[in-house]
């Protein structure tokens, strides 16, 4: 898949060597539009609505091709369920529909599948690309999602129609070389083809578009790329990741520890247990136990004793950086709670972090994989606490002296503090996968984990810095590098830039509130809204250098798992609130 060459802005000096930073090229242009009114406003609704598709498919378990009436009245009797508006009935036969033809698809080779994709997902007033009797002809400018489609599905083998209209699928589909067909259309078209694709018993799934204008319109692009990669030859496709992250979460219950570390011995261990069964998210050890079910032969299997003593390992790493880290950075809170140095001391608080650092290591020896296995999980969490340590240095030298940071020498910083514990992760669930596939899979991990590591700590400063500071103050209070701040300063002139550059140099005279809102008046949170964006595509393409297809299907909905993460049981209250109104 061909790019843009990346843009390269200037690497940190530190006393450290610096490593050159490249930030990935920009993300097409993100309309946002409100949706047409017969599809759910948020991602959040969409996604909550996909998963009772889901399980209604799974327990009525109807076979298609179905006719539209059928459809029809599947989708009336899962709206009636769920208790939603029913103009959102066309919506949820199409999800019903695409469930139905899933597996049937993952079945088609790519190379006899077709991707239709509507022009007027281009930015009509901008876009160069003319038009023959095929559809439109792409000319790569990457103003829009077109490019992007295009090219990885051709990649992967696919035949790709920029174009609507169901004549044309139609003849395409007598020829005999079309099996499959990935859609992206308004709800309108999709009805008018529907007939035509239950006709030839073509398995197909349609990504509605959220808008019905026909003019630089938008699309769900995470469920688009989810089916365009759809292969069996994944065979992690469906793991439960939800589940297994509920498994996981249950590892750090007192008695689960108990069992996997053996019982306590004195104050200082029960405080390091308490300190590990704190909230978290825990998408260290997530990482570590799904890598490995997706290299397995039966992935979504159980989970062997052994892997559970790493996964906990890798949670004990990462805690203790988090001790060491609140000391230094003389944080009071962490989890809306007294950080640990608050609440024993700071004393207590290092020699507890230390421990955890030696459990973790005890835990990986203890593991019962082979010697040569173990030996790499411990090389591979050295090597990983090094470099943080050597991010977390370059915080700290800067401290001495602050000055301002440009956004790329921010992100370097994020880069080896962040980075690195995803990346032991990972590369620890492959070795207990076996030698071979850690040798096969290292490079990809390492910039798959480099990508994801900077796009996370992207997130978590924008959700510090929209909360205002509440709970643990964000870098702004803190006075130290932050994204948010190093994208503000940037963009900002005039008075605005003094007040930023006095919050850089810890200066007391403006407050983080007044810092706070000349980053917005600079479009800092724009600018790093793009950044997310940009490295959570870096992640995508990383996984382009994976040969192994479950691991690759797996890592791609991690990424939709971990930026889109919330608890979805039927919907959310404010839809639920919102529909109740309406009806």
């Amino acid at each position: 898949m061909s790019a843009p060459a990346s843009l390269t802005e200037p690497p940190v000096s530190f006393s450290a060597p610096p490593v050159q930073l490249t930030i990935p090229r920009p993300v097409p242009v993100q309309r946002v539009r409100k949706p047409k009114k017969n599809i759910p406003q948020t991602l959040q609704e969409r996604t909550s609505l996909l998963h009772s598709v889901r399980a209604y498919v799974e327990r009525e378990r109807p076979v298609p091709p179905l006719p539209n009436a059928q459809l029809q009245e599947h989708a009336d009797k899962l709206v009636a369920e769920l208790g939603i508006d029913p103009i959102y009935r066309d919506y949820t036969g199409v999800l019903i529909n695409n469930e139905l033809w899933r597996e049937s698809l993952a079945a088609v080779p790519y190379e006899r599948r077709l991707l239709l994709i509507p022009k007027c997902l281009r930015i009509e007033s901008k876009c160069p690309a003319p038009f023959d009797e095929f559809g439109l002809l792409c000319k790569q400018c990457g103003l829009c999602s077109i490019q992007d489609l295009q090219n990885e599905a051709e990649r992967l083998g696919y035949a790709v129609l920029v174009a609507e209209g169901s004549a044309i699928v139609m003849s395409l589909i007598q020829t005999g070389k079309i099996e499959a067909i990935v859609g992206v259309s308004c709800l309108s078209v999709l009805e008018r083809a529907f007939p035509y694709m239950e006709a030839a018993a073509i398995p197909g799934v349609a990504v509605p578009l959220l808008q019905d204008d026909c003019i630089d319109t938008t699309v769900d692009l995470d469920w688009v790329w989810d089916y365009i990669h759809l292969t069996s030859d994944d065979r992690s496709r469906r793991m439960d990741l939800g589940n297994l992250r509920e498994e996981v979460d249950f590892w750090f219950t007192p008695l689960s520890l108990d069992s996997i570390l053996g019982a306590a011995q004195g104050e200082t261990e029960a405080i390091a247990r308490e300190w590990l069964q704190r909230a978290g998210k825990r998408w260290r050890p997530f990482l570590t136990v799904a890598t490995h079910q997706a290299l397995s032969e039966e992935p979504g299997g159980t989970v062997p004793a052994a892997l559970k003593k790493l996964a906990v390992a890798v949670e004990c790493f990462h805690k203790a950086s988090l001790i060491h880290d609140d000391i230094e950075d003389e944080d009071a809170q962490r989890y809306g709670e007294s950080t640990l140095h608050e609440e024993y001391g700071v004393a207590v608080a290092l020699n507890v972090g230390d421990l955890l650092i030696g459990e973790g290591y005890r835990l990986l020896a203890e593991s019962g994989y082979g010697a040569e296995q173990k030996a790499l999980m411990v090389q591979v969490a050295a090597q990983g606490q090094r470099e943080l340590c050597r991010g977390q240095g370059a915080e700290l030298v800067w401290a001495r002296k602050p000055r301002p940071l440009m956004a790329v020498e921010v992100l370097e910083i994020f880069e080896k503090k962040t980075a690195p514990a995803f990346a032991v992760a990972l590369k620890i669930g492959a070795l207990a996968a076996g030698l071979e596939a850690h040798e096969e899979l290292a490079p990809a991990l390492e910039s798959y984990s480099k990508a994801l590591g900077i796009a996370y700590q992207i997130r978590d400063d924008l959700e510090d810095f929209t909360a205002g500071g509440a709970g643990a103050p964000d870098d702004l209070a803190a006075m130290r590098p932050g994204v948010v701040l190093a994208a503000g300063w940037e963009r900002a002139q005039g008075q605005t830039k003094a007040v930023l550059d006095s919050r850089w140099r810890r200066e007391t005279g403006h407050s983080a509130d007044a810092a706070r809102m000349a980053c917005v008046e600079a479009g800092a949170l724009e600018r790093c809204q793009d950044l997310l964006e940009r490295y959570k595509e870096e992640a995508i393409r990383a996984l382009g250098e994976l040969e192994n297809a479950s691991l690759k299907g797996l890592l791609r909905r991690v990424i939709g798992k971990i930026f889109n993460d919330t608890e979805i049981k039927g919907w959310c209250k404010e839809f639920d609130n919102a529909n109740g109104a309406k009806q």
